[in-house]
């Protein structure tokens, strides 16, 4: 028998499946148009691939919940909903990539201009690649995180007349290194090796497809064993 966990967890499953499907549809809209068909928070535009999996993952994860439930495991939700609460309370950080959720009842019609003053949305970025996986929010939309936490420090924006804070350069070394491992996960995400250098050197402060492919072919073997290839 389903627990009230069991209940909540599916729920929220069959809800990111229909958002899932949606972002299918919009993978062939233009970037204007993807721009405006949801009233989308800020975030960068997914690529289709990163969508497939997160599909496919989800798929999996409710035949596994599933599973649970007809082998009468009643803990396994509730495990799934505290290791949630615990990665967006202090494991989740730089998370800038994800899917947002998209519902057919906020859906806008393509042909109507927005109304006069109203921006069409945040600016999308088509970026192949995808440095983390959608962050697991469990509940029905993503709120803000408890005070003082890291999502909460993200989420905040500063007003237009504040210029941001600039970032610190990355030392040769920490970029070799997160080269390697966007490799390395990447292949443990089920891609290619020769799609690898153009998906990283088209992530955020990475170098460059020339740098990217000479990381990497002085790195194979690490980046294979630390893939579980090796």
């Amino acid at each position: 028998m389903a627990t009230p966990a069991d209940q909540r967890l599916l729920e929220l499953l069959d809800k990111w499946l229909k958002s899932l499907e949606l972002h299918l549809r919009y993978a062939s809209l233009d970037d204007d148009s993807y721009r405006r068909i949801q009233p989308w928070q800020d975030h960068q535009r997914p690529s289709r691939w990163i969508i497939d999996l997160a599909k496919q993952k989800a798929l999996a994860l409710r035949s596994q919940v599933q599973e649970r439930i007809e082998s009468g495991d009643a803990t396994f939700s509730d495990s799934l909903e505290l290791m949630s609460f615990l990665a967006n309370l202090v494991g989740a950080e730089h998370i800038e990539r994800f899917i947002p959720l998209a519902s057919a009842e906020t859906e806008r019609a393509l042909h109507l201009a927005p109304p006069d003053g109203q921006p069409h949305g945040p600016p999308a970025d088509a970026a192949t690649g995808t440095r983390e996986m959608p962050k697991f929010v469990l509940g029905t939309q993503r709120s803000p995180a408890p005070s003082g936490t890291a999502a909460v420090a993200r989420s905040e924006r500063k007003p237009a007349g504040d210029a941001a804070p600039a970032k610190a350069p990355l030392s040769p070394d920490a970029i070799h290194e997160q080269v390697i491992a966007d490799a390395a996960r990447l292949v443990q995400w089920g891609r290619k090796w020769y799609e690898l250098a153009e998906l990283i050197s088209g992530m955020a402060d990475r170098p460059s497809l020339i740098d990217v492919r000479r990381i990497l072919k002085d790195n194979k073997a690490l980046i294979d064993k630390r893939a579980g290839r090796g």
